[in-house]
């Protein structure tokens, strides 16, 4: 064996990845970019698009938290044509399109989506033996060195093997990704302002519902944890609709592609173990049902951090799918597509790595951008799709800062927290997001069990005291908001009045959920009706108990221990204090 080093690398511009003649300035039929409260004009919500939404254009853009001086102080460069269409048609070379996203690539402006850098390529020869001196040469051993490799002097075409590929190979992702992937942030959140409007029934709905092409498989990817909040209902329906009007096509002898819906539920490792499957599968199509999906060919639970589900899910997208068709996955921002599909790769691959895609995965909403044809899970000439995620403007998510949604976001698998309430006139508190007020009952003892992160801290207290609890509290013991400032800037907080009835104590009867929050689980044995308040346009409804048990020790009133809580008593403390030094000190000089 011979230790051997490179001591001179020849370098090469690697090609461009595409021809940029499209951007070029003398190009005069560019896009316009249209002002970001545009964005996903298929956007969820209660019966209209995001234009029509009554919140702020800061609530219904796929990227709230960017202000609006930012937006205006980014003027784009009219030379860059910006598109998310993706690489639908074959017509579309990958490369020209970044795998992480689906934005089309560009290496002219680095202050636009889709930037990347063009990665320098060594000469094919650099590993030769005549590039090489034998380390007994050198005056000395560098510490680079010791990080360097191994070579067989008998066969030196076998290190790029030995690496496993790892320098090879890998694809180009813009630069937004590779903040994603490795800062798990935004790299310059004013770009997002500078997308172009994303018309999701233009690009995606018009191809999964046509009643000719090749087959079309809906992939329906639904949060567990936030199942009504993330099931997109407008999607749901356009489709619904369309397999009935094509089966009817089909029958009369006409062309009739009747798309195939698979509903797959996500996450669902964040589900307490003692679930029934059995129930939670009746529960799930029941409200399935109820959000707009009429005909259901399969449904599936799975994890893709734990691996749970995946193989069967695998199996039935390609019999479905056929040697043709194409399957669209589609769904809700966050509801985890990217992830469900880096793990069918991994899956489908048989953990060979040169098979596995890598879909940009991050806990920011919209993370994906444009359409990406996937390689490397079906068969033949079928294709599979990931979309940008809908937007839902009465998702509760979308009004928080990226700190606020760390709060709210469930990561672990979901505990109880149960309140014994045994007269009215009492309520409990979400954080600084939501309060469940107990008006009337016909019982004398209500369960509330509330499920949701377990970093959001809780309050139980009397009803009368609610006003004061928003004007002391919230955003300082009670958060999210995070700070006084972000409780005004979240909107108007309002009242919905929901009766309820239950027939066990023993279980929760029913649920009150609140999208991309959490919910409260009622037990009684009566009935009762109850006041919920949070903030105007978010998503608030009445279901039937997804998880009907409660925790064995009940919590008890004032605050839940939290370092939140913790935190903001101390500075109150730290306030008293100084305050009470100021008083004496003024005392003092008066006397």
């Amino acid at each position: 064996m011979v230790i051997a080093r490179n001591l001179s690398v020849a370098k090469s511009k690697l090609k461009p990845l595409f021809s940029l003649s499209r951007f070029s300035p003398s190009l005069q039929n560019h896009h316009p970019l249209p002002s970001p409260a545009h964005h996903h004009r298929f956007a969820e919500g209660k019966g209209s698009s995001v234009s029509a939404s009554p919140f702020p254009s800061s609530y219904s853009s796929c990227h709230p938290f960017t202000s609006a001086a930012a937006a205006k102080s980014q003027k784009p460069s009219s030379s860059l044509l910006l598109s998310r269409d993706g690489n639908v048609d074959e017509a579309t070379p990958s490369a020209a399109v970044c795998p992480g996203c689906g934005i089309r690539m560009q290496d002219s402006d680095a202050k636009h989506p889709g930037f990347f850098v063009k990665p320098s390529s060594r000469d094919p020869s650099y590993k030769s033996r005549g590039r090489l001196v034998p380390i007994a040469l050198e005056s000395q051993v560098s510490s680079s060195l010791k990080k360097g490799f191994v070579e067989d002097s008998e066969n030196p075409q076998t290190s790029a093997a030995s690496t496993g590929g790892k320098f090879s190979g890998r694809p180009v992702v813009c630069a937004r990704c590779h903040s994603l992937r490795h800062y798990g942030k935004v790299k310059d959140p004013t770009v997002e302002n500078l997308l172009p409007e994303f018309d999701f029934y233009h690009a995606v709905g018009k191809r999964l519902v046509s009643a000719s092409g090749a087959r079309s498989v809906v992939l329906l990817v639904v949060d567990a944890v936030d199942f009504d909040g993330s099931f997109p209902r407008r999607l749901a329906k356009l489709v619904t609709e369309a397999i009935d009007e094509n089966y009817t096509n089909w029958k009369e002898g006409k062309s009739g592609n009747v798309p195939r819906v698979v509903l797959v539920i996500t996450k669902i490792d964040l589900l307490p173990t003692s679930l029934s499957p059995t129930r939670f599968e009746h529960w799930v199509r029941q409200r399935a049902r109820d959000g707009g999906a009429g005909v259901i060919k399969k449904v599936h639970f799975v994890s893709a951090v734990k691996d749970w589900g995946l193989k069967d899910l695998v199996e039935d997208v390609k019999e479905l799918a056929g040697a043709r068709g194409h399957v669209w996955t589609v769904g809700m921002q966050n509801a985890g597509k990217s992830t469900l599909l880096n793990a069918m790769g991994k899956c489908a691959g048989g953990g060979s790595e040169a098979k596995v895609i890598h879909l940009t995965e991050a806990p920011v909403p919209g993370t994906t951008l444009g359409i990406i044809r996937v390689e490397g899970v079906l068969p033949g000439n079928a294709k599979l799709f990931d979309t940008p995620g809908l937007l839902n403007p009465n998702q509760i998510t979308t009004r928080l800062t990226r700190d606020e949604q760390k709060l709210v976001q469930i990561t672990k698998e979901l505990k109880p927290r149960t309140y014994r309430i045994k007269v009215v006139g009492y309520s409990v508190h979400i954080g600084g997001l939501m309060r469940l007020d107990i008006e009337e009952s016909s019982v004398d003892s209500i369960y509330v069990t509330v499920w949701g992160s377990p970093y959001l801290p809780l309050h139980m207290g009397k009803t009368e005291n609610a006003s004061t609890m928003f004007e002391e509290h919230f955003g300082r013991q009670l958060q999210p908001p995070i700070g006084v400032k972000r409780v005004q800037e979240l909107g108007k907080w309002v009242r919905h009045e929901f009766t309820v009835t239950g027939n066990s104590w023993d279980s929760s009867s029913v649920d009150i959920a609140a999208a991309g929050l959490g919910w409260f689980a009622i037990g009684l044995k009566g009935d009762a009706v109850l006041g919920v308040w949070t903030y105007d346009g978010i998503d608030v409804v009445l279901r039937n108990s997804l998880i009907p048990y409660r925790a064995e020790i009940f919590e008890v009133a004032g605050f839940t221990v939290s370092k939140i809580v913790s935190k903001a008593d101390q500075d109150l403390n730290e306030t008293k204090r100084k305050r009470k030094v100021r008083e004496v000190a003024v005392a003092a000089d008066a006397a």
